[in-house]
């Protein structure tokens, strides 16, 4: 008969690491900043982990009067970006012995209802990703501590926010066009309410106001997906006069594009340039590669749990902005040649 092993405790990381219970509990709850040296920390973690202690989630949610559990709203499954968003916020909870519980909202712009109304006692707070400001009223008056990520501080009711530099992402791919040298530019944009994409369209107006030369010849609503961004390329490319770049929220409204360049017997990026915005994994599944904004999507997931955390021990953690990068690929070139005659096509 096999005898199964006693569970190990903190009194026998301690004794293994020659301190006391004390100076465990703040190693393993990471309060141990200024009171425990770093020797001591990593030796607590070495028998931790050679003893294979796992703490008492139960017995330590009794006392703490917590769940240590977070969930995650996002407007959609569908999306790689949100799943990795949801990848950074489960590492950094796991590190912190939290759970994370994924939830999509319908459309992830309109009021979404609670869906844990009868059971909010279960969870200790909410990270809210890409929502539109007025979209988690029901979970806000649950008094749930709420982090958003990429949403307007000003309009956020939130404890915490995090978001990306959504403007300087803009203006890298306009400022990547006009060095190309084009000059008549189209944007399909998302047909989105959210805060996210009105920044996207306003930054593009005041970036290409301080280029006179160059202009936006079209702005093209397009439904979030690679079809809505055909319709929307197609509507573009067989104006008069046609751009020669369109710039896209999204790189699904990229990937329609490039089709509809297709489908209309031009070359990308020889006759039309075509941006992205995201760089999720569609970006190099295409052919050109897309040129798109690269946004740290795991690291916005766990700055979200991280500012959530804080929140939970009490504190108030500052907005954080995250950089972005314009990631250049073969879907942009510069413009064809006659792009500068007047009626040139």
């Amino acid at each position: 008969m096999t005898t199964a092993h006693p569970r190990p405790t903190s009194r026998d990381v301690a004794r293994a690491a020659g301190v006391s219970q004390a100076t465990v509990s703040l190693v393993l709850r990471d309060k141990w900043h200024g009171r425990v040296s770093a020797r001591t920390v990593e030796a607590v973690r070495t028998a931790a982990r050679e003893l294979g202690y796992r703490p008492n989630l139960a017995a330590r949610s009794l006392r703490m009067g917590r769940t240590r559990t977070a969930l995650l709203v996002v407007p959609a499954l569908t999306n790689d970006f949100f799943a990795r968003v949801h990848t950074g916020a489960a590492r950094i909870a796991a590190e912190h012995d939290f759970g994370v519980v994924l939830y999509p909202s319908p459309e992830g712009i309109g009021p979404t209802r609670d869906p844990f109304d009868s059971a909010r006692a279960t969870l200790d707070g909410v990270i809210a990703s890409s929502m539109a400001a007025d979209a988690l009223t029901a979970l806000r008056e649950g008094g749930l501590p709420l982090v958003m990520l990429d949403s307007e501080p000003a309009r956020t009711p939130a404890a915490a926010t995090v978001n990306l530099d959504i403007a300087d992402g803009i203006r890298q791919a306009t400022a990547h066009l006009l060095g190309l040298g084009h000059r008549r530019l189209a944007h399909l944009a998302a047909d989105v309410r959210s805060w996210t994409f009105e920044l996207r369209a306003r930054t593009l107006a005041d970036t290409l106001r301080g280029a006179p030369q160059a202009h936006l010849v079209r702005t093209e609503a397009a439904e979030l997906s690679v079809a809505g961004g055909l319709r929307a390329a197609e509507r573009a490319l067989t104006a008069d006069p046609r751009p020669t770049a369109l710039l896209c929220d999204d790189d699904l409204l990229a990937a329609g594009a490039c089709k509809a360049a297709r489908r209309l017997g031009l070359r990308v990026p020889e006759d039309v340039s075509v941006t992205g915005f995201d760089d999720l994994a569609l970006a190099t599944a295409v052919e050109p590669e897309l040129t798109t904004v690269r946004l740290p999507a795991e690291e916005v997931g766990a700055a979200g749990m991280r500012a959530l955390l804080a929140v939970l021990d009490g504190h108030t953690p500052d907005t954080t902005t995250l950089p972005v990068e314009l990631v250049a690929r073969g879907s942009s070139g510069p413009p064809p040649g006659n792009a500068e005659r007047p009626g040139g096509n």
